[in-house]
């Protein structure tokens, strides 16, 4: 077949569309909107022009967020203490082992965590399932942010909650309209004083009331009951866990790393570690932080247990020790503004993109990212209006059971399946056509994994075990991944696989998708139905024309024209 084929030297950010036959509408404006950030996309290395430090330092400006100190008060309140620690331990140990193999995988192939589902396991419809639970921490996610923030505006500024609700949501609207350009410029630019701002209040109570910390060590809880008990330590761990899917949201960024090369193979580890589950070590902190001013306001502050688990009043209470109460005040608004807007741009963008992928693929049409950015900020301002802080522990508790199957799920995958058993494709794979609708190792073990320890969470299999679901969710969904893929003998991941390489898939196009140092190509071919230049990766080639298709209009192919016809692997 011939292809238009350009040298790096020749790449452009913005490729030109060629005038001689006019790209359907649909996939036209697609190709606008999606070529901004790559939405949906394998994100080019002609893209990817941030340093690893930038990209690191981008993806942890949105863990800003101060829900991670209401997590860390409400455990410590409800369990006392060492449990909360060790429930914190076990959080942030979990998440850093399941975390490390998906951001690896992320930075090393450039894809995002809905790409890389597709083919670890889920399929290419299958993943689905998994994009709506991710939007769904989004916008729980978002809701809880959005409600920290409009706390600190009614405490600052006198806006009544049900307008700062509204407030905290509308300004989120056009600072995720441009995607990852302007996110890094954001975050890069908020962090310094972000991390002035938290971290005063902490080495202040170290250091001027070094009392505080033994009081801290002390305290049982609300009820007095708060000593050493594995079933509390579970319960508060699986609240933790409901922020598992972060990594979703560190990937959206990580994916933008620069190819790993013997150069920068160092600065390349050092920053997808740190950017990757290393995040998980800084929400760890913080939620220790949390709960420790949490018990400092409660046993020092008047009528402080009623306000002890709302970050804008543990800053502000700590603040005015410190300075002036206006100043204080000021100070504190300040840091819960930056806060949420530094994570709730990620949640709003990371969930755009979630919706937007299960609709498209579904209902073969891009109706565009901002339709579906309006729809989750919508989601979320229904969900602050209807004071989910008040319930928080209950729907942070539930969530982590589906969030751990799926993340422990394709985690499970690429460690045991792709590297250990070699049963599992190990060039990631995620183009229509290539992949089964539903792959049952994935699909079917994120469903065990999850409707068992939901069942558990709510006592469906009795009191004795019901603390522990979030054990039952993480065993099922570290296990049956290998055990379904050695019973189907790994068939069900490519609809299309090499002749000469069962775990390899066939797209039809001569051209090496790796190069020389195992990086995703940057071989450019032109797709013969929007006419833009895409990366040999994003392209396979057309089932009736003897052209190359992006993703994205295969993705849209409504009667499926271009799609290549089934070829499964000889087993």
């Amino acid at each position: 077949m011939t292809s238009d084929i350009k040298p790096e030297s020749e790449v452009t950010t913005a490729p030109p569309v060629a005038a001689a036959v006019a790209p359907p509408l649909d996939a036209s404006a697609a190709t606008r909107e999606t070529l901004e950030d790559y939405t949906l996309r394998f994100a080019p290395r002609h893209y990817r022009r941030w340093s690893t430090g930038v990209v690191a330092i981008s993806a942890l400006g949105g863990i800003a967020y101060l829900a991670d100190f209401a997590i860390g008060a409400n455990i410590g309140i409800s369990y006392g203490t060492t449990n909360a620690l060790w429930g914190i331990a076990v959080f942030a140990v979990v998440i850093f082992l399941t975390g490390f193999p998906v951001a690896y995988y992320a930075a090393r192939y450039n894809l995002d965590l809905d790409l890389i589902t597709r083919g670890s396991g889920f399929g290419y419809y299958g993943s689905v399932v998994s994009n709506v639970i991710f939007a769904t921490f989004t916008f729980i996610f978002f809701a809880l942010e959005g409600s920290i923030m409009a706390q600190g505006l009614e405490l600052g500024l006198g806006v009544p909650l049900w307008a700062g609700y509204a407030v905290s949501t509308v300004i989120i609207f056009p600072l995720v309209v441009y995607g990852m350009k302007v996110l890094t410029k954001l975050q890069l630019w908020t962090t310094p004083l972000w991390l002035v701002l938290m971290v005063v209040p902490f080495v202040y109570l170290v250091v001027a009331h070094p009392e505080s910390v033994t009081s801290f060590f002390a305290y049982q809880g609300e009820n007095g009951q708060g000593e050493p008990n594995l079933g509390s330590v579970m319960l508060a761990a699986g609240v933790c866990l409901s922020l598992i899917a972060q990594i979703a949201e560190q990937i959206d960024y990580l994916r933008f790393m620069p190819a790993r090369t013997p150069e920068n193979s160092r600065r390349w580890w050092r920053a997808m570690i740190l950017a990757g589950p290393g995040w998980v070590i800084f929400g760890a902190v913080k939620q220790v932080i949390g709960l420790f001013l949490a018990v400092y306001i409660i046993a020092n502050v008047a009528d402080g247990a009623a306000v002890a688990n709302q970050p804008v009043h543990q800053f502000l209470e700590i603040y005015r020790d410190i300075m002036p109460a206006p100043v204080a005040l000021g100070l504190a608004v300040v840091l819960v503004v930056i806060s949420q807007v530094k994570i709730n741009v990620t949640n709003a963008y990371s969930g755009s993109l979630a919706w937007t992928n299960s609709f498209t693929r579904i209902t073969k049409r891009y109706p565009g990212r901002l339709v579906f950015l309006g729809f989750n900020l919508l989601i979320a301002l229904v969900l602050m209006e209807a004071n989910m802080f008040g319930f928080l522990n209950t729907i942070l508790g539930f969530y982590a059971n589906c969030g751990m199957a799926w993340i422990v799920t394709v985690a499970s995958d690429i460690t045991f399946n792709k590297y250990l058993l070699k049963l599992s494709p190990l060039q990631p794979e995620f183009r229509r056509g290539m992949l089964y609708d539903v792959n049952p190792v994935g699909f079917g073990s994120m469903l065990v994994a999850a409707g068992v320890s939901i069942l558990v969470f709510f006592g469906g299999l009795g009191e004795g075990v019901q603390p522990y679901s979030p054990l039952v969710a993480i065993g099922l969904a570290l296990v049956l991944p290998p055990v379904l893929a050695l019973a189907t003998r790994g068939r069900y991941y490519l609809r299309r696989a090499d002749p000469a390489d069962p775990l390899r898939s066939d797209d039809g196009l001569d051209l090496p998708v790796l190069d020389e140092h195992g990086n995703p190509s940057d071989v450019l071919l032109t797709c013969h139905v929007c006419r833009q230049d895409y990366e040999r990766p994003d392209m396979a080639a057309c089932q009736t024309h003897d052209a190359a298709v992006c993703s994205l209009c295969l993705s849209t192919d409504k009667v499926a024209d271009h799609v290549l016809p089934a070829q499964p692997a000889v087993r």
